[in-house]
């Protein structure tokens, strides 16, 4: 049986299994070998592998940059924020730290403004810079297990957000998925991540190196044990206009969710506006908070909705929050 009847088959049932499935997070296994070195943070594995209710881990990822990841993870994080659960948020891309620019600039708004706005438990992890590949990989793997484990017990939802490429981080993040949320600009360029398509007809060919990454995340959560991976395409940046390119991608997201098991959502519109608040580390779902004094636009009550209407579909099985605010 060949590689991609497997993901096909194992997307199937993936899928039947339905959206709320949820368990005990999986982390990644530490290695006997290369023994980490003094450089690194004590690994956490004992308190890891403790039968403990612990956080619900979102994963945002994808090997494209420019697909509204950064944007859509800081939308959601203050949107649990609002709501009174606790998180805890995991930048994985140490190089451009985008995510980590926006919960900064949120605190140094707030502290100009001399405004109180909820924030998140947030860190980056760097990439190692030991020697060999052996020993950087260890050196990340503690370090990732280290802060993962601690805030899967201080909160409800923990979020990672992956980089933009296929780096030994990201593979950690995708594995400890429980909800795996990608986005994706509405193009075939960015769709060509995910699937091979006949451009005759534009039937499905099979996965592409993305799908391949994820089924084989599935395939690491499973040996270990794990729940199912509940993998949601975002459709991102969506034009208002009813174009013939618009339904085709529509055609072939749907038709690939069928073959490896999937959901789908529709992301955001193509707005500045969710891009122009960023040097604030404001977002919209903040806009109508004491002390923040935005006018509300039509265009922004129109942008709040399509977060929440994201944030329904992920249906993100937390129960009641922790506490109000």
């Amino acid at each position: 049986m060949s590689e991609e009847t497997k993901m096909d088959e194992a997307g199937k049932e993936t899928q039947a299994q339905g959206a709320s499935l949820s368990g005990s997070a999986v982390l990644p296994e530490a290695r006997s070998e290369n023994t980490p070195t003094e450089q690194q943070a004590p690994p956490a594995a004992p308190v890891a592998k403790a039968p403990l209710k612990r956080a619900h881990i979102l994963v945002l990822g994808n090997e494209k940059g420019g697909s509204g990841k950064t944007t859509t993870a800081m939308h959601l994080v203050t949107g649990l924020l609002h709501q009174g659960y606790r998180v805890g948020s995991m930048d994985l891309d140490g190089r451009q730290q985008s995510l980590t620019r926006y919960v900064e600039n949120r605190q140094a708004w707030m502290e100009q403004n001399s405004v109180t706005l909820p924030m998140p438990i947030h860190t980056v992890i760097a990439r190692s810079e030991l020697d060999t590949v052996s020993a950087r990989e260890a050196d990340e793997r503690a370090r990732f297990e280290f802060e993962l484990a601690k805030r899967l017990q201080a909160c409800d939802v923990v979020l990672l957000d992956c980089p933009g490429t296929d780096t030994f981080l990201s593979r950690l993040g995708h594995t400890c998925a429980d909800t795996l949320l990608t986005p994706m600009n509405d193009s075939f360029v960015d769709f060509d991540l995910l699937g091979r398509i006949d451009p005759e007809n534009y039937d499905i060919l099979g996965p592409s190196v993305y799908s391949e990454m994820v089924w084989d995340a599935r395939k690491r959560r499973a040996i270990s044990g794990g729940s199912t991976i509940d993998w949601i395409v975002m459709r991102n940046r969506l034009s208002t206009l009813d174009a013939k390119n618009k339904r085709r991608i529509e055609y072939v997201v749907e038709a690939l969710s069928q073959r490896i098991g999937f959901r789908t959502a529709k992301g955001f519109g193509e707005r500045v506006i969710f891009r122009e608040m960023f040097p604030s580390g404001l977002t919209l779902l903040d806009l109508k908070e004491k002390g923040v004094g935005a006018q509300m636009s039509m265009s922004h009550v129109a942008a709040r909705s399509e977060v929440r209407q994201l944030m329904e579909a992920l249906a993100l099985p937390l129960g009641e929050p922790s506490h109000v605010i």
